[in-house]
């Protein structure tokens, strides 16, 4: 995500640069703070985090990493933005949140998260990145930019068409997710317009079944494939996971109100499929 926000940065001609563990030991708020005022920065996008491969399962082994990328990094980015007096930015996951509301619309930016650990129905993952969110709450100059099962039309390991078109069976559930270049732009367009500060939904509006998306993948990319699919969650959770998934949707309609560049669902997903460019070295072991 970090490399993807530069390159949208960059298209906008503003003055950019990343900074990494090897630079910079951003869990330590003391050598952050000199590391911020050393190169005279005046507003910070906290893209790190840990995700665990090839999915969350991987989290429930490395839960020390995985509280320190995700609950603890954040606090230590307030921390030393605040003190050295700039804005910033948290890019976070719409993974806090499980299923629709009872409506049938999606989880607004001001929902309390109902896949947590105060919930004690999440994965370990979705635990940590809903407690980064808390300890961001109440900061005044900072975005939080929820990302979500992101899909583009470049074939690679996190891409949420590329898991579909190389796992043997598949979990139907429905989803917002979040087109990469669209949500780059997003990020951009809030720090270069000046939006509010606060939470943001960068989810593409709408949302899709994973049959839906399989449909159109196997119009044009995988014709002669058939997927195949669990019978039920509780059977994609006993033979091919550790953790519970978070499956949800989630309201877009602050961002559409401010102008960001998130196109409908079912555009964004078309354009993916039809610009898709596939990477043959890939190779996925897991469901």
């Amino acid at each position: 995500m970090g490399s993807r926000l530069v390159a949208a940065a960059k298209r906008r001609e503003l003055d950019v640069f990343t900074g990494r563990r090897r630079d910079v030991n951003y869990l330590d708020v003391a050598r952050l703070r000199d590391w911020i005022a050393a190169q005279s920065i005046d507003f910070l996008v906290n893209a790190a985090g840990f995700t665990g491969s090839p999915n969350v399962d991987a989290c429930e082994l490395q839960k020390p990493a995985c509280l320190s990328g995700n609950a603890v990094l954040p606090g230590v980015v307030r921390a030393a933005c605040e003190a050295e007096g700039i804005p910033f930015a948290h890019v976070s996951s719409g993974c806090i949140y499980l299923g629709q509301k009872a409506n049938g619309g999606g989880w607004k930016e001001d929902d309390p998260p109902n896949f947590s650990f105060r919930r004690d129905n999440c994965s370990f993952y979705s635990g940590c990145k809903a407690l980064g969110e808390e300890v961001l709450a109440g900061c005044q100059t900072c975005y939080i930019w929820r990302l979500r099962m992101p899909f583009d039309q470049r074939d690679g390991p996190r891409n949420y068409l590329s898991k579909l078109l190389r796992y043997e069976r598949l979990l139907d559930a429905r989803n917002s997710l979040s087109h990469l270049d669209d949500f780059a732009e997003s990020c951009v367009q809030c720090v270069r317009e000046r939006l509010p500060f606060g939470t943001y939904n960068l989810t593409n509006p709408g949302s899709v079944t994973t049959r839906q998306v399989v449909q159109l993948l196997g119009r044009t990319l995988t014709p002669e494939r058939e997927f195949r699919f669990f019978e039920s969650e509780e059977q994609f959770m006993s033979v091919a996971a550790k953790t519970p998934r978070s499956n949800c949707v989630l309201d877009a309609s602050k961002a559409l109100a401010h102008g960001l560049p998130m196109r409908p669902i079912d555009e964004a997903m078309r354009d993916s499929i039809d610009q898709w460019q596939p990477d043959t070295r890939l190779r996925f072991a897991s469901e």
